[in-house]
C-alpha cells in the first residue's frame, strides 16, 4: 500500500471535482453537497481549506486563476496538475481493490462491551436496531427515487450503505435473539461478573490458555 503524502479522502473528492475543471473552493463544497457525497466523505468549510492548501503545497493542484461574483471578496480558482491527477487515479485504485482494517466506533465499542450489564446492553442494542431500521427505510425510499433519476453508476455508495446498514441491522437482531433467549456462548460469565464484582473462573483461564499459546 502507498505512503500518502495526503490520507484525508476530502483531499481525493477535492482531486476528482478538479479532474472535471477548474474550481474555487466553495464551488467544490457546493458541488460535492448538490452531488451528495457528503453523505459519504465528511465535509466542512475549515478543513476543505485546509485540504486544498495542503493539495497546492504537495503540487497535486495549482492556481489558475481568480473569480469575482458582485461585490464578494476575490476567489482563487484552482485546477488539477499530472500528478495531481496521477495522485488521484492511484489512491482511487487503492482503496478500491485493496481492502484494509478500519476501526468503526461500534465495532470498538463491542470490543469492550464487558463492563456493561447484559440487560443494559439488550436494551440499547434494541434502541439501535430501532434506529438502523428507520434508516434502512429512509435509505431505500430515497434510493428508490433517485434510481428513476440517475444512472446507478452515481449511486454506487447509496446502495453500499444501505447494504452496509441492512447487514448490521440483520447482525444486531441475531444478536439481540441470543440475548434475550440466553443461548449468547459466554452470557452466564457476563452475569456472573456483574452479579459478583469477580472475573468468572472461565474468564482466567481463557486468559491463561491464550498467554500459553501466544509463547508458543
Amino acid at each position: 500500500m502507498a505512503r500518502r503524502k495526503l490520507t484525508n479522502v476530502l483531499a481525493l473528492a477535492v482531486l476528482v471535482m478538479l479532474s472535471e475543471r477548474s474550481l474555487h473552493p466553495y464551488e467544490i463544497a457546493q458541488l460535492l453537497k448538490s452531488r451528495g457525497k457528503d453523505q459519504s466523505i465528511k465535509i466542512n468549510y475549515g478543513s476543505l481549506y485546509t485540504v486544498i492548501q495542503n493539495l497546492e503545497k504537495h503540487r497535486f493542484i495549482e492556481e489558475v486563476g481568480t473569480e469575482r461574483d458582485g461585490r464578494r471578496p476575490e476567489r482563487t480558482v484552482y485546477g488539477i496538475t499530472p500528478a495531481g491527477d496521477a495522485e488521484m487515479r492511484d489512491w482511487l485504485a487503492e482503496l478500491i481493490g485493496t481492502r484494509e482494517k478500519e476501526y468503526p466506533r461500534f465495532e470498538s465499542a463491542l470490543a469492550l462491551v464487558g463492563p456493561l450489564h447484559p440487560d443494559e446492553v439488550t436494551r440499547l442494542l434494541r434502541q439501535r436496531l430501532t434506529a438502523l431500521d428507520a434508516e434502512v427505510a429512509a435509505a431505500r425510499a430515497g434510493l428508490a427515487e433517485l434510481q428513476g433519476l440517475l444512472p446507478r453508476l452515481f449511486l454506487l455508495e447509496v446502495e453500499y450503505a444501505v447494504a452496509m446498514a441492512v447487514a448490521e441491522a440483520d447482525w444486531v437482531r441475531a444478536l439481540l435473539t441470543e440475548l434475550t433467549d440466553g443461548t449468547l456462548d459466554g452470557l452466564a460469565g457476563w452475569r456472573s461478573y456483574h452479579e459478583t464484582g469477580q472475573a468468572p473462573e472461565e474468564w482466567t483461564d481463557l486468559e491463561e490458555r491464550i498467554q500459553e499459546q501466544q509463547r508458543g
